[in-house]
């Protein structure tokens, strides 16, 4: 025999592993699951629909509400737009008063298509910014020039060159005024 193989033969025999034992936990007790009685289901599925039921008629109701909202929006906007197509006949007709005329009739016919036009404002729940004399309002009012004046008060309006417009809380047209001090 070869030296290969007599050191083949010699190596040392296999020895099984020893696993070391760990000592065994014990197991915690499995819950059985209780049945549950037909009753307490029908009152889990009562609950479920009931509580299915009250979310159905919250979202219907912030629906409606919602809706509700956006067609006031949209009739506010739309309200908003058509009296401000108006406003350069108003302002037209307000330059007219204005002016000095010798025929009566048509001072008077100007007179009378303002009254009209100022009552369809009214009616559409538009109203003008009071704006002469009153105290300065960056949120009505557009100030166009400013003006030391010791007669008027601190950020008093002392002309009005444009009416300003509002219908209910929105601002249609700013007024442009002068404004004192």
């Amino acid at each position: 025999m070869s030296d290969k193989k007599k050191k083949h033969d010699k190596s040392e025999p296999e020895t099984p592993e020893v696993k070391e034992e760990q000592p065994k936990q014990e197991e915690a007790p499995q819950e059985v699951p209780k049945k549950e009685s037909p009753k307490d289901d029908s009152a889990e599925k009562l609950a479920a629909a009931e509580d299915k039921y009250l979310r159905l008629a919250a979202e219907y109701d912030n629906y409606r509400k919602r809706t509700a909202k956006e067609k006031e929006s949209l009739w506010t906007d739309a309200k908003t737009q058509t009296v401000a197509a108006f406003l350069p006949v108003y302002d037209n007709l307000e330059r007219a008063l204005k002016q000095e005329t010798a025929d009566e009739a048509f001072k008077k016919g100007v007179q009378m298509t303002m009254k009209g036009l100022q009552d369809a404002l009214t009616g559409l729940g538009v109203e003008v910014i009071p704006a002469m004399g009153e105290a300065f309002d960056p949120n009505r009012h557009n100030a166009a020039m400013h003006v030391e004046d010791e007669s008027a008060g601190e950020n008093t309006i002392v002309d009005v060159f444009q009416q300003g417009f509002i219908c209910g809380d929105k601002v249609i047209r700013f007024a442009m005024v002068k404004v004192a001090n």
